[in-house]
């Protein structure tokens, strides 16, 4: 038997144990291992290995390389009371290089545009949840328990530490740091670190700089922070805040961008240590 692209399933290495159906295409050197079971169409790239007891479902991609744990469930079923079994659904696209540990679900999406698309180098750890129509750029990562609810947007190079959760339609702008056990229900700008529910306790400055951005520029957006996010100011005067600061810095200019086409509220600085966002009226 042959796969789409021409190649013999005996250079794959699939357990006996292991139940693939009749539209799963297989890349080059795939390992399946024990008890593994793969329904509708399914496209393994080269090199992906799932170690056991991995349970797929069609509509899905998986980019090359990736490692799936056992007891991860991808492409199921959106936990969405409108969404029926058997309803048409663009499924789940996962990016090369993940690796997807114990327990980690990614949920099939319930509208036609995209399917639910997880980019290149994510690392979903144990019991990490990615809902329906979710959006997740590279270099990703979620840490245990992490849950993104569905139609979220999340840009490359965010952490969501133990335990957090980003809310349904909500966005996390690139390099922002979710703190463990923190719930964001309000758009997180980029650059960000959410200490507790909404509140941004400081700026990334150590993942900026693991990522080789200069000393300016972080020093550009922390003065934006301190200027329009630590304030209680309208939503158009940040944006007018941000576009003159925007002048000299490209990383400036994207938190402007990312201020300009939020749909939610957005995450603030507290004032004094036990002020939140919520208690500014932002959640």
């Amino acid at each position: 038997m042959r796969d789409a692209h021409g190649y013999d399933w005996h250079m794959t290495s699939v357990h006996t144990s292991a139940t693939l159906g009749d539209e799963v295409e297989l890349g080059q050197d795939v390992e399946i291992g024990p008890n593994c079971s793969i329904e509708g169409p399914v496209r393994l790239g080269d090199g992906v290995r799932l170690v056991g007891n991995v349970y797929l479902r069609g509509p899905l991609t998986v980019g090359a390389g990736t490692i799936i744990y056992p007891f991860a469930c991808l492409g199921f079923p959106a936990q969405d009371i409108k969404f029926k079994l058997g309803d048409p659904t663009p499924g789940v696209s996962i990016g090369t290089d993940c690796i997807i540990r114990e327990h980690a679900t990614v949920h099939a999406a319930t509208h036609q545009e995209h399917p639910t698309t997880i980019g290149d180098r994510v690392f979903m750890m144990v019991g990490a949840h990615v809902g329906h129509d979710a959006l997740v750029g590279n270099d990703v990562v979620l840490v245990n328990n992490a849950c993104l609810a569905g139609h979220t947007v999340v840009s490359d190079r965010v952490t969501f530490s133990g335990l957090t959760a980003l809310h349904q339609f909500c966005r996390a702008g690139r390099f922002a740091f979710i703190s463990g056990g923190a719930v964001a229900s309000c758009d997180v700008p980029p650059f960000a670190i959410i200490s507790t529910r909404n509140t941004i306790g400081s700026v990334n400055i150590i993942g900026m700089r693991r990522a080789g951005l200069s000393n300016s520029e972080i020093t550009s957006v922390r003065r934006a922070y301190r200027e329009v996010f630590k304030k209680v100011i309208p939503r158009k005067e940040m944006e007018q805040r941000l576009d003159e600061l925007a002048r000299d810095s490209a990383l400036v200019a994207e938190l402007a961008e990312f201020v300009k086409t939020a749909k939610r509220p957005l995450c603030r600085m507290a004032r004094h240590p036990q002020e939140t966002a919520s208690d500014a009226g932002e959640a």
